[in-house]
This record gives C-alpha cells, sequence and structure tokens, in this order.
C-alpha cells in the first residue's frame, strides 16, 4: 500500500499564493507518476496536474498551466503543488494522488489518493 497526507491549504485572496504539499509513505519503489485533482463543490473531480516519479516530466490542466507548478524532492518523498495568481473558481478541495499503472498521466483517475485539503480564494 502507498498513503498519501496532503497539508498546505487555506484561505487566500484572489491573485495569492499557496503551495501544497503531499508526503508519501509505504512501497512508493510501485508508483508511476503523482498528481493532483481537485473537487469544488457540486461539480465533478477535476485532474490538475501531474509528474512523473522522477520528476523529468510534468503534465497540466489548460486552465492552471502557467499558474501552477508541480514539483518532487525525492529525497523527502514528497510532492509540492505551487499555485500562484489563484482566482476564486480555483476554490475545491485538493486530492494528492499516485499510480502503478500509469492511468494518472491521463488524467482519469489513480490507484490511491489522500484525504483532501480544502483551498479557498475569496474575491
Amino acid at each position: 500500500q502507498v498513503q498519501l497526507v496532503e497539508s498546505g491549504g487555506g484561505l487566500v485572496q484572489a491573485g495569492g499564493s499557496l503551495k501544497l504539499s503531499c508526503a508519501t509513505s509505504g512501497r512508493t519503489f510501485r508508483i508511476k507518476n503523482m498528481g493532483w485533482f481537485r473537487q469544488a463543490p457540486g461539480k465533478e473531480r477535476e485532474f490538475v496536474a501531474a509528474i512523473t516519479w522522477g520528476g523529468g516530466s510534468t503534465r497540466y490542466v489548460d486552465s492552471v498551466r502557467g499558474r501552477f507548478t508541480v514539483s518532487r524532492d525525492n529525497a523527502k518523498n514528497t510532492m509540492y503543488l505551487q499555485m500562484n495568481s489563484l482566482k476564486p473558481e480555483d476554490t475545491a478541495v485538493y486530492f494528492c494522488a499516485a499510480d502503478v499503472d500509469g492511468r494518472l498521466w491521463s488524467g482519469v483517475s489513480a490507484d490511491y489518493w489522500g484525504q483532501g485539503t480544502q483551498v479557498t480564494v475569496s474575491s
């Protein structure tokens, strides 16, 4: 099993920044990709960003490209999501995710999920 624990959510004004962290433990040698999804009230879960386990490649949903940056610190087994120029429409619960078979890279789903952290952007 793989355990994922998010932190760093909170309340911020539009135009501000937040940095989310996702600490990884357990059988991490199985992981191929990691990423972030989000779910706003009344909406379906949405893919936000992904990064390969080695950190060499990344991808983003169009709505956050240029504002969000996903990264990894292999020594700390931690993934980050730096969110800049936040907008009210970024308000959601953000979930850290990981896969062992590549499914996360397509943005559809993942094998492991964190508990989620709330991000609220006020206008």
